[in-house]
């Protein structure tokens, strides 16, 4: 049988599931793949009232701009030591958050710690941030408390640069560690309990058993995961970036994302701020592609 009839035996057999993939398939199509002809703007010198098909050509000139550009190497800097930071602290964080819980036996205790760290999750960005400012602020608890360990006295916190990186990087992962977590617990209820039971015979403590046990037996979700995570290493959240810094901050807080916002809608340089898009989502494919080859053979898990 060719693969078209077997095609077209399944969608007559499956009609409904094809029917129900129809709106997400069409949501894709309009909102993520259509307006992709709009990155023809970053070989041209766009103006709105031209169009795209009038406004002039000029091939890779906002891209040679920005390499050569005075903000080239801060933004790149500062988006992947930003990064950095959230790999090796936030990605990690749910991991130990998830192996603690999953050691609790008291069922009560174990719920209320869950239910506890998942609440940041669903609190708005725009709180979030309002909330550091409060806390950072110049009679702030955190500044206060950080005035209490090292003697020193200081104003707002988010005015100095040297603590931008770590307020970004700890509050983020205050509010994403339980909702992270939840992937690597449902992960760790599927494994063979049998293999703790080995391992209890055998007298192997706790620690033990979740580095000999729990970690190999979710490694393939967490390799999955941080291909994902390396993937988008170039694209920090710009709208927590700029309801943070200011300019006192700019030399470590600026990240492409924060100036492409800039760039692009407050000094209206479409053509240049998408051009600098495009080359941050081409970093960040290139990435995702090097770690999932290196994944591939290293632990026969990837995305493809």
């Amino acid at each position: 049988m060719r693969t078209g009839q077997i095609i077209k035996k399944d969608v007559r057999k499956n009609w409904f599931v094809y029917l129900l993939a129809v709106p997400v398939i069409a949501w894709f199509v309009i909102f993520c793949y259509g307006p992709m002809w709009g990155l023809l703007i970053a070989f041209k010198d766009f103006k709105p009232l031209l169009g795209f098909s009038n406004s002039d050509w000029v091939g890779l000139k906002h891209f040679i701009d920005f390499f050569e550009g005075p903000y080239f190497w801060r933004v790149v800097k500062n988006t992947l030591l930003l990064n950095v930071w959230g790999l090796a602290f936030g990605f990690t964080a749910p991991i130990i958050l998830a192996l603690l819980l999953n050691e609790i036996r008291d069922g009560k205790f174990k719920k209320l710690v869950q239910t506890i760290t998942y609440m940041p999750h669903f609190i708005s960005l725009v709180v979030v941030c309002g909330m550091i400012h409060i806390f950072t602020a110049d009679e702030g608890v955190i500044t206060q408390l950080l005035q209490l360990i090292t003697g020193k006295e200081y104003t707002s916190l988010l005015g100095y640069s040297q603590f931008f990186r770590p307020i970004y990087t700890f509050s983020d992962i205050w509010q994403t560690i339980g909702w992270s977590s939840i992937i690597y617990l449902a992960a760790m209820s599927s494994i063979d309990s049998t293999l703790y039971e080995a391992a209890d015979m055998d007298g192997i403590g706790r620690l033990k058993k979740m580095w000999h046990i729990t970690l190999p037996q979710i490694s393939p979700v967490i390799i999955i995961l941080f291909i994902f995570a390396v993937g988008g290493i170039m694209a920090s959240s710009y709208e927590k970036i700029i309801l943070l810094y200011n300019p006192l901050t700019y030399d470590r807080a600026d990240v492409i994302a924060s100036y492409v916002y800039r760039r692009g809608l407050r000094e209206a340089s479409l053509s240049y701020s998408t051009a600098v898009g495009l080359i941050s989502s081409l970093v960040n494919f290139a990435l995702l592609w090097v770690t999932n080859k290196i994944a591939s053979r290293k632990s026969e898990v990837s995305l493809w």
